[in-house]
């Protein structure tokens, strides 16, 4: 085992220096804040297509949904359903009409930016609680990856888990510092190709030595839930027969695409339509393939990896164990079990960079620029968007040391934050002229202000609503910011002539240079 553990270590060094130098050769490139945070709105649809995906799936992904299925059953699928509608949803309907509308309004980079530009916001109000807004719920979305990070190398190499997320920490924030909007990107790219290698690869060939006929048998040998036909159902939630409530609760992580701002700036910064219409299949086929594969994972690693049963959070490895045990010891191809490997930390790396990134843009492009020094040249707004980067990165390291930390919970409360306070708005300022800047303010607080009640407050007998009913906050949040942008807009005055007309440009493609 040490000799296949030394390959592994070798695949991995590799790796992580080729990001570094990634980050070196585009910190050359960043000549403006534009180029920091957009590169310049010229990714083709490759890249823009994978890296929003590989930007938006994480550690989640190949950690933390395969680690539920492989617990509770393939009823946790209803997630990666609502996630794939959403997915899809957001790609035809949100994509196009946004890039175009982020140019028309005064060239927007950031999504705040754009909320402010579009609403003609001169007290910048929105553009101040969207950035909070931003700064807050990333810092626990970062969180979340790097505590995948830490529970990978622990769970490879053994090293203390402490050590583990300090090393995973340091190499996405060097790249992230030096190369910016197109560092990530194209990292992402080369991360979103090596998750969905891996995820398809690695449960066929479990699979395969497994046999076909023996993974029902396999199943119920390993306690699963509800024995092998309740495991393998969609109705069954791991303890019982699944209600309405959980259905839709699980489903409603589609809704959070909409409002992730990751993954919209990947939109804005596509170089053309014609780039944009291709990055709508490749995203999509990518999406179907990678959620259908991870919930695949899930099946098979428990049935692959019996009599070895994963409990006490560390089903969470399950895709780990399943690489390690595929490669070191069926097949002994440790080279290639690093690579696979790899594909985990890319997953990972590809969300922290870009949520770091993200953050980066809201603190210098809106908040110092915007707001407290508008005559800030780009030289400076770069080098206030790199020591954020720092500060972020520091802040989510200390949330993240409890080894404790679930990555699935930090991601749903990151999620539901996000999806709540800006989807609602998002959608609307596209398609519902009537929308005001008194309603897109009050939609973003009902929204954010809705979750943190709902999942941290314990109103109901010292428990918190989220617990009681069972329902996701990101679904009430959801529903809240909406109704109350709807209602605010129609008893406040209605948008000014300019802003019509700005509606009717963007919805009918005219005067919009793309």
């Amino acid at each position: 085992m040490s000799d296949s553990l030394g390959w592994i270590i070798v695949a991995f060094a590799l790796y992580l220096l080729m990001m570094v130098i990634v980050g070196a050769v585009y910190a050359k490139k960043n000549s403006s804040s534009e180029d920091y945070f957009l590169g310049g709105r010229q990714l083709n649809g490759w890249v823009a297509a994978l890296s929003a995906q590989a930007s938006d799936m994480s550690g989640w992904l190949l950690m933390g949904l395969p680690g539920s299925v492989y617990a509770l059953g393939t009823g946790q699928a209803w997630i990666a359903i609502g996630l794939l509608i959403g997915t899809v949803c957001n790609w035809l309907f949100i994509s196009g009409r946004l890039r175009r509308y982020t140019i028309r309004a005064n060239n927007a980079l950031t999504l705040p930016t754009y909320f402010e530009n579009r609403f003609h916001d001169k007290k910048r109000v929105l553009l101040l609680i969207s950035s909070v807004t931003i700064v807050i719920f990333f810092l626990v979305y970062t969180a979340s990856a790097l505590a995948a990070g830490g529970k990978l190398f622990h769970s490879v190499f053994g090293m203390d888990y402490r050590i583990a997320l300090t090393v995973g920490a340091l190499v996405i924030l060097t790249y992230t510092f030096m190369g910016g909007f197109l560092a990530v990107c194209v990292t992402d790219f080369i991360q979103g190709t090596l998750m969905l290698v891996g995820l398809l690869a690695v449960p066929i060939l479990a699979w395969a030595l497994v046999g076909s006929g023996h993974v029902s048998e396999a199943l119920e040998l390993s306690g699963a839930p509800g024995g092998a036909a309740g495991f393998l159902s969609l109705t069954n939630d791991g303890t019982g027969t699944y209600h309405a409530v959980d259905i839709i609760s699980q489903l409603a992580w589609g809704l959070g695409y909409c409002g992730m701002p990751h993954v919209l700036v990947r939109f804005m910064a596509v170089k053309d339509e014609q780039e944009l219409k291709k990055s709508k299949g490749i995203a999509i086929i990518w999406v179907t393939l990678s959620l259908t594969f991870a919930v695949i994972i899930g099946v098979i690693g428990r049935a692959y990896l019996y009599p070895v049963l994963l409990s006490g959070g560390a089903e969470e490895n399950v895709f780990i164990q399943m690489i390690i045990k595929l490669f070191t010891e069926d097949i002994k191809a440790p080279v290639i079990g690093g690579i696979f490997l790899c594909g985990i930390l890319a997953a990972i790396m590809s969300t922290a960079d870009s949520q770091l990134l993200v953050s980066a843009s809201s603190v210098a492009e809106d908040i110092f620029k915007g707001i407290w020094k508008k005559d800030a040249n780009d030289k400076t707004v770069l080098l206030v968007s790199r020591i954020t980067v720092f500060v972020i990165a520091i802040l989510a390291y200390v949330i993240a040391l409890n080894p404790n930390s679930s990555i699935m919970g930090l991601v749903s409360n990151a999620w539901a934050g996000l999806g709540a306070a800006f989807g609602p708005t998002v959608l609307l300022s596209l398609y519902w002229k009537r929308t005001n800047f008194q309603g897109a303010v009050a939609g973003i607080a009902a929204g954010a202000l809705t979750v943190i009640v709902w999942d941290y407050i314990p109103l109901a007998g010292g428990n918190t609503l989220g617990t009681v009913t069972g329902l996701y906050s990101l679904a009430i949040g959801f529903a809240i910011s909406l109704l109350v942008i709807v209602v605010v807009s129609l008893l406040t005055p209605a948008p000014s002539e300019e802003m019509l007309r700005e509606f009717e440009d963007v919805k009918n493609n005219r005067n919009i240079d793309v």
